[in-house]
């Protein structure tokens, strides 16, 4: 502060009331301060600020998933990009951690509320019954849910959410147009919220439109699992009557991918004989052959939303719902006309 008050030609209390934005400096003088504390390279010290509650400029993610995992997803890469933009705009730092399971997450909160690490956090992977919305609200720590319930409702809590129904809905009854009557869902990890809603809406929509041999099979996201449930439900290890199924449903582009292989080893043709949809696209879907049909949807702009709602808390705006638009499914080469129709 001095060397910015000798150079710019002011006292020390105009660069602090300048550098923090007070009453009590005229314009011109506070554009004068602010080029000086550019030229020397000036930047507010986080402890300083943390010593007179203005906060860490930080605020938290954390991933209660397998860390092998994460190495070729890209809903995960493509989101964090989306809330880093916002994040950089702001200048406030993300502080990223890995752990084992939600106990572990649930730890760091109450850690990181403790020791001051984080001014807000964004939580990922809501599950059907989760401790952590309790937690937060209980430390008073705001928060916003990724791809939480419209209807979620908690005080310092904002929800950004997609509609993992209606998405559902739409891939099944594209399907069923195609002349699709056995589907077998490869799903993600049970218990999160998402995948949960998914199942949900497959059981719904197959019994609207009379569909007995349609089911969903839990995994871990990783492409040796998907290869491996596929194999199981393409050899007649799934659905009644020992028959495979005509139609894949994927929960991420990986699983898919990994599935396309294990089809064509086992002598299926893909779509001639099953047809297969990944649920995210990316330019893995692009990158095997037949290409993928896929639901696409914005993923960085979805963290952006996230990201600038968390903002908005801090900021002091209200908890609220926000939605984003529904994925579309954009056809490839793997959907088709059911070869083997079972109808």
């Amino acid at each position: 502060m001095k060397d910015i008050a000798q150079r710019a030609g002011v006292s020390e209390s105009a660069v602090s009331f300048a550098l923090n934005d007070r009453p009590g400096v005229s314009e011109i003088t506070r554009d004068r301060v602010r080029r000086v504390a550019e030229q020397l390279g000036w930047r507010p010290s986080t402890a300083a600020r943390q010593l007179s509650g203005e906060g860490t400029a930080t605020v938290g993610l954390v991933l209660a998933r397998p860390a092998d995992t994460l190495g070729v997803d890209s809903f995960f890469l493509q989101l964090i990009s989306g809330i880093q933009e916002v994040l950089a705009e702001r200048h406030l730092g993300l502080l990223f951690q890995v752990v084992e399971d939600v106990d572990d997450e649930c730890a760091v909160y109450r850690r990181w509320w403790a020791e001051h690490r984080v001014d807000g956090v964004l939580v990922v992977d809501p599950r059907t019954d989760d401790a952590r919305p309790d937690l937060l609200d209980e430390l008073g720590l705001p928060a916003v849910v990724i791809g939480g319930a419209p209807d979620a409702r908690h005080p310092g809590l904002s929800t950004v959410w997609a509609d993992d129904a209606g998405a559902m809905a739409s891939v099944v009854g594209r399907l069923y147009e195609l002349g699709h009557r056995r589907i077998v869902h490869i799903a993600g990890l049970p218990g999160l919220a998402h995948t949960e809603r998914r199942i949900r809406t497959l059981r719904a929509e197959a019994e609207r439109r009379g569909l007995a041999e349609v089911c969903s099979v839990t995994t871990d996201y990783s492409d040796a699992e998907g290869a491996a449930v596929t194999r199981r439900v393409l050899e007649g290890g799934v659905l009644g009557g020992g028959a495979p199924p005509t139609a894949l449903v994927y929960d991420n582009d990986v699983m898919a991918v990994a599935g396309v292989a294990a089809a064509t080893e086992l002598g299926f043709s893909v779509p001639g004989d099953v047809s297969v949809v990944a649920w995210e696209d990316s330019a893995l879907c692009r990158m095997v052959k037949p290409w993928l049909s896929a639901l696409s949807r914005d993923t960085v702009a979805f963290g952006r939303v996230a990201a600038a709602e968390l903002t908005s808390l801090l900021d002091g705006g209200p908890a609220r719902a926000v939605g984003v638009p529904v994925p579309g499914l954009i056809e490839r080469a793997s959907t088709g006309p059911c070869g083997p129709c079972g109808a």
